[in-house]
């Protein structure tokens, strides 16, 4: 069999992969991309963009309903297939417009997932390539639920491309995913239900903030079961039935579709890693600060798959840079990561950055929480919002802003001024002494520290 040889081989075509082959190809590298779904990756074609378009119909939905009775009259609804075909709008050119993009570059595309022969070796559509450099970039992708019947449940890609929507819907995971979804569901009409094997939501976050938000969106109807574990999912002739355990007592719910929203893993499970010799673990593949394998030095990994940072798109495309210019220069550049903001699209928005207040307390001798209750601001007023809730961390011996979490309809915009004030070391006289737009939500910040 003949072997096609290449500089560069990128396995996945997300802004991660897209940056590495980018750059390499400029500068004159062999380059090949091989991705086993549609180019463009998960964000652009089946995950942050495609929610938020999703999202925007919602939040026009929410605005309307909260304002009912204010200046505005009458009651608005969502027509689930025509959202759907304006989201198609923004996702139906990514696959080939990101092609067209690689081609140009005078890059070769594989359309299927590769695997490892050796450490420099793969075969990808029959073939067999070698690349002096192999760059895993694949990202992740659903966990599989230990379930009897877990085929039977859908996934994220499935709800995004979901033609219309079920009448009731169980999500199994109170996650990111699931309560994004959720929220979105329930306000199109749907009731749903959330089930997780915790003792509460989205875990990562200010526990004070979930807990606000959570008994917002039972006021929506949303339904939560903690502490549970699903034992089962079978098919009626309709419906779906979900059995489950809690608190020892057997239970179980019938829904039109049910959701596995239980987490996602790295995707690198048809790779053959170990004939690559490349070292992973649960969290993807092992790197050293040059995003270079541990175990093997011709493997470089970017983008949610590497095991180095969070798994969020900002930070794939830096990622990504730093792999090309390791890879062009020889390893002379190093990640590094700021302070990285991170946010739940539900509505509210619930965002956070920097220490926790567990955290804080850990890491200095004395820390100041200012939090509160902001519903009876002006920004909450104007648009009758009922949630509006913040809990800013300051270090007390340099009243240096350390950490910001924030439950509001703007907090996905406003946790970035808390970024930048992290990343630049200022204090709450610092924010105090900044003038803002007013009145805005941003001008809020200053009665916050």
């Amino acid at each position: 069999m003949e072997v096609k040889k290449f500089d560069v081989f990128v396995i996945g075509s997300g802004i991660a992969g897209q940056t590495v082959a980018t750059n390499c190809a400029k500068a004159g590298l062999k380059v090949a991309v091989a991705d086993k779904r549609e180019f463009g990756g998960t964000c652009a074609n089946r995950g942050c963009d495609p929610k938020k378009v999703l999202l925007a119909a919602t939040e026009v939905l929410e605005s309307a309903a909260l304002m009912d009775g204010k200046g505005v009259n009458g009651k608005l609804e969502i027509n689930w297939k025509k959202l759907q075909k304006f989201k198609n709008n923004f996702t139906e050119a990514e696959p080939k417009s990101t092609e067209e993009k690689l081609k140009d570059l005078g890059i070769t595309l594989y359309h299927q997932s590769p695997q490892f022969l050796d450490k420099n070796t793969l075969e990808v559509e029959g073939k067999k390539v070698q690349a002096k450099k192999i760059v895993i970039a694949t990202g992740y992708e659903p966990r599989v639920l230990p379930i009897k019947g877990h085929k039977l449940l859908r996934n994220s890609d499935d709800f995004l491309d979901l033609k219309e929507l079920p009448k009731k819907l169980v999500f199994i995971g109170a996650g990111y995913i699931g309560m994004e979804f959720a929220h979105m569901a329930a306000r199109a009409g749907s009731k749903v239900t959330i089930i997780d094997s915790g003792k509460r939501a989205l875990k990562p976050f200010d526990a004070d903030l979930v807990a606000e938000l959570i008994n917002y969106s039972k006021k929506m109807g949303i339904e939560f079961v903690f502490g549970a574990q699903v034992e089962k999912v079978e098919k009626l002739r309709k419906k779906y039935k979900i059995y489950f355990n809690t608190k020892g007592k057997n239970q179980s719910l019938k829904a039109g579709l049910v959701f596995n929203t239980a987490g996602r893993v790295p995707a690198v499970s048809k790779l053959d890693l170990e004939k690559g010799e490349v070292e992973h673990n649960e969290y993807g593949i092992v790197v050293n600060s040059f995003l270079q394998n541990t175990t093997n030095e011709n493997v470089y990994a970017c983008g949610d798959v590497s095991d180095n940072e969070l798994p969020l798109t900002p930070l794939s495309g830096r990622e990504g840079y730093v792999v090309s210019q390791n890879i062009i220069h020889g390893n002379t550049k190093k990640l590094n990561t700021p302070v990285v903001p991170s946010v739940v699209f539900t509505l509210p928005h619930l965002a956070s950055v920097g220490y926790s207040e567990k955290e804080a307390k850990n890491r200095y001798k004395n820390v100041i929480v200012r939090e509160g209750n902001a519903k009876k601001w002006f920004n909450a007023k104007r648009k009758n919002y009922p949630v509006y809730n913040y809990k800013i961390i300051l270090n007390k011996r340099t009243q240096e802003i350390v950490g910001a979490h924030i439950l509001s309809p703007d907090a996905a915009e406003t946790i970035n001024i808390f970024a930048m004030a992290i990343n630049k070391k200022m204090t709450a006289g610092d924010i105090k002494g900044t003038i803002f737009t007013y009145p805005s939500w941003i001008n809020d910040v200053k009665s916050m520290v």
